[in-house]
């Protein structure tokens, strides 16, 4: 009896684990791919078709419209661009991302390691930008010091001085390698383009569940128009323009389905094993209550609602100790990683109820299932040899 309830909570408890650890790692990966490209990028339709950037003017009137999209939450403007920093020993070929007012800097600031974020204006150069880490490291030099910037594009070889305002680190390599920050006013300048000229807009929305209805909301009053230029607007969502990362994230959910198949057949296994000894080691007494006339149901019920209160036993133990692993990891970050290989420094969790709820009641359903055609066993004993056996 105790190895069955062991065997049940023990797997109750690594499917939880299991799904904590794959909903805490995807949301983690997602929220950093988001947090640099926000969930809807509205840009020049032009942009698709090559790697160089083209301008599309976005003034108020389309911020408004913007704005007013199904389920945005945030909306901010955007220029990317391509240049050279260099030190007296090192240089780093990075991509230089213009910011403005409205640039939303939680993301960052939750993973800035040094100095602080500078006010990133549309008006005015501040000449102060934000490097990754890595970058900091390969050209040896901190927040506070000074750097020097060359771009060359078909205006020539242009060099400005910046001043290192802070250091951020995402573990997510693919940026940490390429972005730094700048000011919106800067890149503009550099970009040779008009005051209301950018890249693109990224739009943030406030449910990642219902990200395609914002998107299908924005295909229609927002793709196929054009800016004061004739240039035309497009979009894309975040799991467009990355989709080898939301793939692999994707991945994952078959690995969750192995583990909860097979944790699942274990406890099963484990119960119809328990369920047979009980009945082996009960002979006797089911011959007698034969005896005395009880039904073969009524002994099977009887025996079910006993597994079915080992199966719950197993259950809050499965639940207790899962929950406490979580909470551990959680709140002491316990199980390190390497984040050079999975993006992360610590193992991430995220416990979600609905979802530990239903593996709850799937476990208890499941097993109960498999425990009635073992059950029917009680039908071949005979009272008259069963009283006699020992």
């Amino acid at each position: 009896m105790r190895i069955a309830t062991l065997g049940v909570a023990i797997g109750l408890a690594v499917m939880i684990i299991s799904v904590s650890v794959v909903i805490g790692f995807k949301h983690s990966i997602r929220d950093k791919v988001v947090g640099f490209g926000s969930h809807i990028q509205i840009t020049n339709f032009l942009s698709l078709q090559s790697q160089q950037q083209h301008p599309v003017a976005i003034g108020d009137s389309m911020m408004q419209v913007l704005n007013k999209l199904e389920g945005v939450e945030h909306v901010q403007r955007f220029i990317l661009k391509q240049g050279i920093l260099k030190t007296d020993e090192e240089f780093l070929g990075v991509v230089f991302k213009g910011v403005g007012p409205e640039f939303d800097s939680t993301f960052i600031a939750s993973n800035l390691v040094e100095g602080s974020i500078p006010s990133f204006s549309d008006k005015e150069s501040g000449n102060k930008i934000l490097i990754s880490k890595d970058m900091a490291a390969k050209l040896r030099i901190g927040s506070g010091e000074k750097i020097f910037a060359y771009f060359i594009d078909e205006n020539g070889l242009r060099r400005r001085r910046f001043t290192i305002a802070g250091v951020y680190q995402t573990n997510l390599s693919q940026y940490d390698e390429t972005i730094c920050f700048a000011d919106l006013y800067t890149t503009v300048k550099l970009c040779g383009w008009e005051d209301d000229q950018v890249t693109g807009a990224e739009l943030t929305v406030r449910d990642f569940n219902k990200l395609q209805d914002t998107y299908y909301d924005a295909i229609q009053k927002v793709n196929r128009s054009q800016d004061r230029n004739g240039e035309t607007f497009t979009s894309q969502t975040i799991q467009e323009i990355n989709p080898q990362i939301f793939s692999w994230l994707n991945l994952l959910d078959m690995n969750v389905w192995i583990i909860l198949i097979l944790m699942i057949a274990v406890a099963c296994v484990t119960m119809i094993s328990g369920l047979l000894i009980i009945i082996l080691e009960r002979t006797n007494m089911i011959g007698i209550m034969k005896a005395l006339g009880a039904r073969n149901k009524t002994i099977r019920h009887t025996f079910l609602w006993f597994a079915t209160f080992m199966i719950g036993k197993g259950l809050l133990w499965g639940n207790i100790i899962s929950l406490l692993l979580v909470a551990l990891q959680k709140y002491t970050g316990l199980v390190k990683l390497d984040p050079q290989t999975y993006y992360v420094n610590t193992v991430p969790v995220e416990i979600n109820i609905p979802i530990v709820i239903l593996i709850n009641l799937a476990t208890l359903l499941i097993c109960m299932g498999a425990l009635i055609a073992p059950s029917f066993i009680i039908a071949h004993i005979k009272p008259a040899k069963s009283m006699r056996y020992e």
